[in-house]
């Protein structure tokens, strides 16, 4: 090979191997801080609410059959019973106010239709007690028609002695038994 090719090829060489046997670290420029791209398309629209489940309808204890009702009001104390003293069918001021409460419960339940039973204690003669609860149903009756009850909707039975809520002989039991009963038996417009 010729002498000139042959000195071009040394020197190449070492020029090749310069770089590698430094012991210096080339340097580096300081690169340039990557850039987050942002998207500029709107975000998504966020979903609608979930529509709310409907609540469990309630069911109003006065819609159901009239034994059903019955029960509610008595464990309400939406119509209590009214008491009498012993041999009378006036009202004391403690009927009065139960009487007042249950024409409130009739004058926002217009469509309830009841008997009103008049009963007594087991002293006096049946033809007697009989007469007398009459009187008492017919007294309970008339009190809640002055405070607005419609009378058509209102009934009265007598019952006397025939059906008593307590059966001892004391006057704890007797006065139990002395009193007008509400009973709903109807609602008007139904079949």
């Amino acid at each position: 090979m010729p002498r000139q090719a042959l000195f071009l090829m040394l020197i190449g060489l070492s020029l090749a191997m310069l770089p590698g046997c430094s012991r210096k670290k080339p340097t580096t420029a300081p690169q340039a801080p990557v850039q987050e791209v942002v998207s500029t398309a709107p975000a998504p629209a966020p979903e609608p609410p979930a529509a709310p489940e409907p609540a469990p309808e309630s069911v109003d204890p006065l819609d159901g059959d009239l034994a059903s009702v019955n029960e509610y009001v008595r464990s309400q104390g939406l119509l209590d019973d009214v008491f009498y003293s012993y041999d009378s069918f006036d009202l004391t001021e403690e009927a009065r106010q139960r009487l007042a409460a249950n024409a409130q419960f009739f004058n926002r339940n217009t469509a309830f239709e009841a008997v009103i039973e008049g009963h007594c204690d087991e002293r006096g003669t049946p033809e007697y007690n009989l007469a007398l609860g009459e009187r008492r149903a017919s007294s309970a009756r008339s009190y809640l028609t002055s405070l607005g009850v419609d009378g058509s909707r209102l009934r009265t039975i007598t019952y006397g002695e025939e059906r008593p809520v307590c059966t001892g002989n004391e006057e704890a039991c007797w006065s139990q038994n002395r009193r007008a009963h509400f009973l709903i038996t109807g609602r008007r417009g139904t079949d």
